[in-house]
């Protein structure tokens, strides 16, 4: 898979949400100009405006842009407009084979985490959770989001490192008021691993479970978020769940929870505090992670390298041969 670069063509798709959902195109025009400016040419699927009573567009409509995105020679990448609650319908009428042979750089994030995984799982290509189309309109945070972006799309090995600030607000509103607060990554259970990084939103990867869209690699390292309608209960059943299903993580990260969620450390403490695994492997949690702002990119599928020690998470060009065959 080829690297992002100036000049590069990125098609923006919508395979659960519309952009209808977050105002319209007017209102999401500066993420345009943003990328615009960073050097980016952009296009906008076939079916682009459709919205239904979910806003959304049929299966049908999302899948045909999907396919045609990767297919088109001319399109360098992908980034999908937001997430939303149901890409998962999508994947039973994906044509993964189109996809394997025309690997190129796909990103978003929350529902997206379904599509991300799953593509890795069918074809063994790398996927980026990291920023959705309109999240480059945001002002505040942009630069440590973009930075982290550019360093996952444009280069074979990257470092994450903590923001210097982060907000859980509506970001996303242009009146809304702004509150930030001085990011703290913060260590469970120390110690240093590696492995291929899964997961996402946390509920949307639940839904792969015992599916043939769940990755399944000898292994992984979960990185793990909520969103902002998941109280802190439904954390606590989903990472049981998710414990079950994979119980040997080499390391497990966690993204730092919207206040919505009502997650507090004492929680999320006793919590982790649960599951006698987290005591044997690495566990950061407070992560610029997802549902917070800003976020930082993650490759799905990715070879990462982590040391609590110095706060080190490092994604380099090592490929994982998985069972389908070559690795991308």
């Amino acid at each position: 898979m080829k690297r992002l670069k100036k000049g590069d063509h990125i098609r923006v798709v919508s395979p659960s949400s519309s952009i209808e959902r977050i105002g319209g195109f007017e209102a999401n025009v500066a993420a345009k100009e943003k990328l615009e400016a960073l050097g980016f040419r952009l296009s906008f699927s076939e079916h682009y405006f459709e919205n239904d009573i979910f806003d959304s567009a049929p299966i049908a409509s999302r899948v045909a842009d999907l396919e045609a995105a990767f297919a088109n020679e001319t399109v360098d990448a992908i980034l999908t407009t937001i997430g939303g609650f149901n890409c998962n319908e999508l994947l039973p009428y994906l044509d993964f084979d189109l996809i394997a042979q025309n690997p190129k750089i796909f990103c978003g994030y929350s529902d997206t985490t379904a599509l991300l995984n799953a593509i890795y799982a069918k074809t063994g290509m790398q996927t980026y959770m990291g920023p959705a189309y309109s999240s480059f309109k945001m002002e505040q945070g942009q630069q440590y989001q973009t930075t982290s972006w550019l360093n996952a799309v444009t280069q074979d090995t990257y470092q994450l490192t903590p923001s210097l600030e982060w907000s859980s607000d509506a970001w996303y509103l242009p009146d809304a008021p702004r509150t930030f607060f001085q990011t703290e990554w913060k260590v469970y259970n120390p110690g240093q691993a590696s492995g291929v990084a899964i997961g996402g939103n946390l509920s949307t990867f639940a839904l792969l479970h015992g599916t043939e869209f769940a990755p399944k690699p000898d292994k992984y390292i979960l990185f793990l978020e909520e969103a902002e309608e998941d109280h802190y209960v439904e954390f606590t059943r989903h990472f049981a769940a998710l414990l079950q299903v994979y119980p040997n993580p080499q390391a497990v990260l966690i993204g730092r929870f919207p206040k919505e969620t009502e997650m507090t450390e004492e929680i999320l403490l006793t919590i982790l505090d649960k599951h006698p695994i987290l005591k044997k492997v690495p566990v950061l949690y407070d992560l610029d992670f997802a549902h917070t702002q800003p976020l930082f990119t993650i490759t799905i599928g990715g070879q990462v390298e982590i040391d609590t020690k110095t706060f080190s998470i490092t994604f380099s060009k090592k490929r994982i041969a998985t069972s389908l065959g070559n690795p991308f």
